[in-house]
């Protein structure tokens, strides 16, 4: 490595400002022959500033002289420098990185795309030791194992094998395909088999956080909590979400072919062969549920369930509150069981909709370790009717920080079982190519500052056949309903009693 350095009489530059956008341009070359390398210059000191700027007609990796110097040997030079001529102070930090470029093509279109995804994880992951380890170091290593490689798969997972070593599985790359399916869920238009899965950071298995009701999967006896093993002969170890997501969907009229095992049981694994299907991901059901009160009236309560937290999910949650509004409701019942999340800016839009004023919504902690409360600005509920949240372990994410939000500032009884406990925020880039990078940014907090991630949320109340018993609750009601169903669930009926009992106190006081 030594002779090889020495080589270098000019060393392909990279300028690396603090990053202000989503990267989606070549980086920049430059040749310079002046530099401090990072032995006489502290490192800690060009940590934190990345942008890839446009670069010119030297394109994007070293192509002219320092390609020469290279030649195309397995070795890679990584080098900090320090700009002795550039005229703006804004620019006297920079990193040196110099690398052979790839003989494939589509290699080397993939070795732009780690320099992308290495450089924001460097910028804004939430561990700032990298996992206790050399990350500018490991885009080296990277680029060493990638150089002789043949293929752009093959390229790609060397990038997720670099990002494996951060030690979160939230923190992924995906293809461009995967990245459109990614979007097309997030829009509410799907074709699949109507699953939600993510992986379970204790295990790392895939697990089942939902089935979308009436779905294939549904209707196949898939249910939380089962573990996915094989999706058409191929295994899932190592592979996240995403990954799995993708080989499920797939044109409508198309089958799929799943091997799925329930922890719980030892009745071993069961293989299910799911058509797929077009998937209406609409977030909100709603309906009205009658009943009588403790003193004899009867009342209505507005029930709500939000099944995911897609773009149209605080649009169509204030519709929904509206026109129940307007059917004369007495109380709310906000059903967020087995919803996985999804986008966490929904999450907060809906909460706002609760509550009135300045309150907090969540706590964000960043990789310096400074808490950033994310705050109401004049904020005017739509309703101010009781209302009861249930949750369950199939409640992750933003669903965990919306019912954080309304328990902590008093709005809401919580009502079923504890969450899941992801505590993680993950910002999600474009590259260039049309993949996309997932980075986990910030780790947050309930209102009240009590830690999420890996430890949920408990409920005010448990759901359970013993709590129902223990009320001596006898329930009136309309068998003739066709919402029935929703009536006969024993956590609807906890938190019916819960309303009522928040309603009399509130009478008594």
């Amino acid at each position: 490595m030594e002779n090889l350095c020495q080589n270098f009489n000019h060393k392909a530059i990279i300028t690396l400002p603090k990053i202000t956008k989503p990267v989606l341009f070549p980086p920049r070359l430059s040749f310079r022959t002046c530099h401090l390398n990072s032995n006489t210059y502290p490192r800690r000191k060009l940590s934190a500033k990345l942008r890839l700027s446009r670069g010119g007609e030297e394109g994007w990796i070293i192509k002219s002289a320092a390609k020469n110097a290279i030649g195309f040997g397995a070795s890679a030079a990584v080098l900090f420098s320090v700009f002795c001529d550039l005229p703006s102070p804004a620019l006297a930090e920079s990193l040196t990185v110099a690398f052979p470029v790839s003989r494939a093509p589509e290699v080397n279109a993939v070795q732009r795309t780690l320099v992308e995804a290495w450089g924001l994880i460097r910028e804004t992951f939430v561990d700032p030791t990298f996992n206790h380890q050399d990350w500018d170091l490991k885009l080296q290593q990277t680029m060493v194992e990638m150089f002789p490689l043949n293929s752009a798969d093959a390229a790609y997972t060397k990038i997720s094998g670099m990002l494996s070593t951060l030690g979160d599985p939230f923190t992924r790359i995906i293809s461009p395909k995967e990245y459109q399916g990614f979007r097309i869920g997030s829009n509410g238009n799907l074709q699949g088999v109507g699953l939600f899965i993510n992986v379970e950071p204790r295990t790392g298995h895939l697990v089942v956080l939902s089935c979308i009701e009436g779905s294939p999967a549904a209707r196949a006896g898939i249910h939380q909590g089962d573990e996915l093993v094989e999706i058409n002969g191929e295994t899932l170890d190592g592979i996240d979400s995403e990954a799995a997501a993708q080989r499920l969907r797939g044109n409508a009229g198309t089958t799929v072919t799943v091997k799925v095992k329930d922890p719980g049981k030892n009745s071993g694994m069961r293989e299910i062969k799911l058509p797929r299907e077009y998937i209406k991901l609409s977030p909100i059901s709603s309906a009205i549920i009658p009943h009588r009160s403790l003193d004899g009236q009867l009342e209505k309560t507005g029930y709500v369930k939000l099944s995911a937290f897609s773009q149209t999910a605080a649009e169509d949650m204030k519709n929904a509150i509206h026109e129940l509004e307007n059917q004369g409701v007495h109380s709310y019942i906000l059903d967020l069981r087995n919803n996985p999340g999804g986008l966490v800016k929904a999450g907060l839009d809906v909460a706002q909709m609760w509550l009135d004023g300045d309150e907090t919504l969540v706590n964000t902690i960043d990789r310096s370790g400074n808490m950033l409360p994310i705050n109401m600005v004049n904020g005017h509920a739509i309703t101010h009717d009781p209302l009861v949240v249930i949750v369950n372990e199939g409640s992750a994410s933003a669903s965990e920080i919306l019912a954080g939000a309304l328990h902590d500032n008093g709005r809401a009884i919580l009502v079923g079982h504890k969450t899941f406990g992801k505590g993680k925020i993950q910002s999600v880039t474009e590259l260039h190519d049309g993949s996309a990078l997932f980075v986990t940014v910030a780790k947050y907090l309930s209102p009240a500052l009590h830690d999420i991630d890996q430890v949920g949320i408990t409920p005010d109340v448990q759901c359970t056949t013993e709590m129902l018993n223990s009320t001596n609750k006898i329930l009136t009601k309309d068998k003739s309903s066709s919402i029935s169903s929703l009536e006969a669930d024993s956590c609807i009926m906890v938190a019916e009693h819960e309303l009522d009992a928040k309603e009399s106190k509130g009478t008594a006081s």
